[in-house]
């Protein structure tokens, strides 16, 4: 079972305070360390860092630890750009970067920063394009022809100097694993129900065998927020507090956590959850830690990770 952290530098976050994260999560033997890509936390303005130009701040300053975006938004870049910045972080960091992909979706990010967001039905007709031309990219000299990119054959310089895997993620149920079977080195989702992550998949595989590919060879991942305290009844506090933001009873939030798989309880139980997610396929889980980075309880995954690593 690989555990990585996953955070929202949006919600508010410097530089400096995201690499003491990694930094941590690398000490603490965390086999990766993932930040969103979002330059504006929902509504509101909050110290927002440029993601790939601070993963390769992280590129230098990290030494093991592999580096993820989770994910890009495509209409953040031109597929050139996010081709050859990706594989410059790739060099940068000895091969430690993956590189999540996705259409975009926050409006009032868009709106805010005066960037097109075309319809959905095009966003993804847009990504389809995107990983073809990356995937090119990255293999040399073939070339891309689409309707809305083009790569002539050249020799793209530099390549990649390790995996630099290709991440797919998203809540859809036809396209995104469709697009995951065909392009995707891992296919990443937020912790759901059994039955709709055994209907991903099975789309996902699908779509891989009919693009000549190994569906066995596509790593599957959840990113997991964790509900966790240190006690039963510490548990139980903040399950009722968590219940009352929601305007549920403690009985049915108990219920959301226990149905789509999210780590919660103890540290043992959740650490519980976590290899009841390995059981069903997933091959990595993210802690997901939505919070500005100043908020990020350490000491919480701490217990998470000591009690996932034993027996």
């Amino acid at each position: 079972m690989q555990l990585g952290l996953m955070t929202e530098p949006q919600m508010g976050g410097t530089y400096s305070q995201l690499l003491e994260l990694a930094r941590w999560a690398e000490a603490r033997g965390l086999d990766s360390f993932a930040r969103s890509d979002h330059y504006l936390a929902g509504t509101t303005s909050a110290h927002a860092t440029d993601a790939l130009t601070a993963l390769a701040g992280l590129a230098r300053d990290t030494e093991r630890i592999q580096l993820v975006v989770m994910v890009t938004p495509l209409t953040f870049r031109h597929p050139a750009v996010i081709a050859k910045t990706a594989a410059t972080i790739d060099e940068m960091s000895g091969g430690r970067f993956a590189l999540g992909i996705g259409t975009g979706w926050m409006e009032t990010e868009h709106d805010t920063f005066g960037i097109e967001l075309h319809a959905l039905p095009e966003r993804f007709r847009r990504l389809a394009e995107t990983l073809g031309y990356v995937r090119a990219a990255f293999s040399g000299s073939q070339g891309f022809q689409g309707q809305r990119y083009e790569l002539q054959p050249v020799e793209v310089l530099p390549r990649p100097t390790g995996a630099l895997p290709i991440i797919i993620g998203g809540a859809g149920m036809r396209l995104t694993p469709t697009l995951a079977g065909r392009f995707a080195d891992e296919y990443n989702m937020f912790a759901c129900e059994t039955e709709i992550f055994e209907r991903r998949i099975a789309v996902m595989r699908e779509s891989a065998r009919a693009s000549g590919r190994d569906p066995e060879e596509i790593a599957v991942s959840f990113a997991a927020p964790t509900v966790v305290a240190d006690s039963e009844d510490g548990f139980r506090r903040l399950v009722a507090d968590r219940a009352a933001r929601r305007g549920v009873t403690p009985d049915e939030y108990l219920d959301l956590l226990r149905v789509r798989n999210i780590p919660h309880g103890t540290p043992e139980q959740a650490a519980d959850v976590l290899r009841q997610i390995a059981a069903m396929g997933v091959t990595k889980t993210y802690l997901h830690e939505p919070d500005a980075l100043g908020d990020v309880d350490t000491a919480k995954i701490d217990a998470i990770i000591a009690a996932a690593f034993t027996n």
